[in-house]
């Protein structure tokens, strides 16, 4: 395990580290969830293996520390990953991010563009969202207020979402899933899709099959020369649904070709 303080408090985000070639690969989770968990079976797969590999959790989750004080704006993310990548010493990376970790990842890029070479991003969030009492996952989040969630809106939270995504989001400290959701519907101004659309990087965009005929701006996107690839058999979680299909895609992304 490494770590780099990230905050002026001495906050640590840490990841855990693959020995490898560079360019180094980061892979970044989702909402309540950590990185180790959802990559390593994949990072370590032979159409992977062998490039330096650091598989981080964002500051609130998994093994990295949860201060109170920090707001988990999207940019605030980035900034910290920023902070990683550069006392790790990496530049020019390629990130493979979940969801959440997906529009962080954006953010990086537009914001520290010399951090990031490529992008592979994992039905990552792209656009607002609203707030929607009794759902799981951000939107049902974010239709807490902070006192509610924290005073047990958390645990009905847990309930709700089952015991696999319970078993990493209870990782998470309470304010950062709170707020990190709150700012994730909030998103980014301009938004996450339009930073995407306006980068000069290679990027990929894996979302599972089913969901193709009902994403919006697929035309938008490939037009602004992002690669937009269905991976069939899975659903959100690709990478733990599907892994060999998500294996064999982001190694084609990685490679700077398509596979559809």
């Amino acid at each position: 395990m490494r770590s780099v303080a990230v905050t002026p408090e001495g906050d640590h985000i840490r990841w855990v580290e693959l020995p490898g070639q560079e360019p180094s690969r980061v892979y970044v989770h989702g909402l309540g969830a950590t990185s180790p968990a959802y990559f390593t079976e994949v990072a370590v797969h032979p159409l992977l293996a062998g490039r330096r590999s650091l598989l981080v959790d964002l500051l609130g989750h998994g093994i990295s520390d949860r201060p109170t004080d920090f707001d988990y704006a999207l940019e605030s993310h980035a900034d910290a990953l920023a902070a990683v990548l550069t006392g790790a010493g990496v530049t020019g990376a390629e990130l493979i991010a979940h969801s959440m970790g997906g529009s962080v990842a954006i953010v990086l890029a537009a914001r520290h563009p010399e951090l990031v070479a490529r992008l592979v991003l994992v039905d990552a969030n792209l656009d607002p969202l609203p707030r929607v009492p009794g759902a799981g996952g951000s939107s049902g989040i974010a239709a807490y207020t902070e006192e509610e969630f924290l005073a047990g809106g958390w645990q009905e939270v847990l309930d709700r979402v089952g015991p696999h995504w319970a078993s990493t989001m209870r990782l998470a400290g309470r304010e950062a899933l709170h707020r990190s959701a709150h700012q994730l519907i909030r998103g980014t101004d301009p938004t996450m899709r339009q930073l995407l659309l306006g980068l000069a990087i290679p990027r990929t965009f894996l979302l599972p099959e089913a969901d193709l005929a009902t994403f919006p701006g697929t035309a938008e996107l490939t037009e602004a020369g992002v690669s937009v690839v269905a991976v069939p058999d899975c659903g959100h979680n690709i990478m733990l649904d599907n892994p060999e299909a998500f294996v064999r895609a982001t190694a084609s992304a990685l490679a700077g070709g398509e596979q559809g």
